[in-house]
């Protein structure tokens, strides 16, 4: 798997990307659509936050619900310190702002585990009302822990994050929270977290709210799948994701041998190494109390020994 494509809604908004300088093109209905700005990773003539200073003269910035900030200037050299200042200096005219998105970046313009990354957390302390954010890329990606009041849903994909990153978010405090995702990665472009940095999270103490649980894209997959199986949490999600990784038949097991899964309306495992008759055992007894397991995309069929995470370079 590769992140081929951008984002095509956020916020339930669809997506419209705000155009190059010159353009003649009609701008849609403000409060209707999620914007995204990006310049060219490689060879741009504007700075992004050059054309961010456009869109906020362009549009009615107090009706803005969803930005995504696409590619930047040599994504994979400098990071978005700059579109980051300039977005918290925003902040006073993006009032009914309630979902961001940083660095909405397909392949083709720069790997994930090249996107640069910095101290994100400066926007959910800017955008106080803010109920989704999301980053693509963990190269020096900083979260140290906060407190947020009203995000609901937050979403770090990566091909590797530093256990820095995961034990900020373990520790934050975000009582709305309800959806989480995390791709951990692996140690091949930094991953270094071990189950123990999620241990504030599985406990269920940190986020009273969380229905929704992603911990994937990860070569430590059995490992997670393991203290999931025993973990408080749990009992309280609608879905739980632990799909992308390297899932195997000690994972497997431990999910049949743990805690009752049959509240769950979902339990999605695509991408994994679990051999047929585990997959089978998993799709029998979970699928009988009525939980949709998604066991799709079996690695293990193409004969390969060794496993590998879905998103990695």
């Amino acid at each position: 798997m590769t992140i081929s494509e951008h984002l095509q809604e956020l916020h339930g908004l669809p997506v419209f990307d705000f155009p190059d300088a010159g353009s003649k093109a009609e701008l849609p209905s403000v409060p209707c659509v999620a914007w995204r700005i990006a310049v060219d990773s490689y060879d741009s003539e504007e700075e992004w936050e050059e054309a961010f200073a456009r869109f906020l003269g362009a549009v009615d910035t107090t009706q803005v619900r969803a930005l995504i900030v696409g590619p930047w200037s040599e994504a994979f050299e400098s990071g978005p310190e700059p579109i980051v200042s300039a977005l918290v200096e925003a902040c006073d005219r993006l009032p009914r702002l309630r979902a961001l998105f940083v660095g909405d970046i397909a392949y083709e313009e720069c790997e994930i585990s090249w996107i640069n990354q910095g101290q994100v957390t400066l926007l959910l302390d800017a955008f106080p009302e803010l109920l989704e954010f999301g980053v693509r890329g963990g190269q020096g990606l900083v979260f140290p822990a906060v407190r947020h009041e009203k995000l609901r849903s937050l979403t770090i994909e990566a091909g590797g994050l530093d256990a820095a990153v995961v034990r900020g978010v373990a520790a934050s405090d975000l009582p709305s929270l309800e959806h989480l995702d995390l791709w951990l990665g692996t140690s091949w472009y930094g991953a270094n977290a071990d189950v123990s940095d999620l241990e504030p999270i599985l406990a269920g103490t940190r986020l009273p709210s969380l229905k929704y649980l992603a911990l994937r894209n990860s070569e430590i997959q059995d490992e997670v799948a393991v203290a999931v199986a025993g973990a408080p949490v749990v009992a309280r999600l609608e879905t739980l994701d632990l799909s992308m990784g390297t899932l195997g038949d000690e994972g497997a097991e431990a999910l049949l041998n743990g805690q009752p899964l049959s509240h769950l309306k979902k339990l999605d495992l695509h991408h994994h190494f679990i051999s047929k008759p585990m997959a089978d055992r998993l799709a029998g007894a979970f699928g009988a109390d009525g939980v949709e397991v998604d066991l799709s995309e079996d690695e293990s069929a193409e004969g390969r020994e060794d496993r590998y995470t879905a998103v990695a370079e």
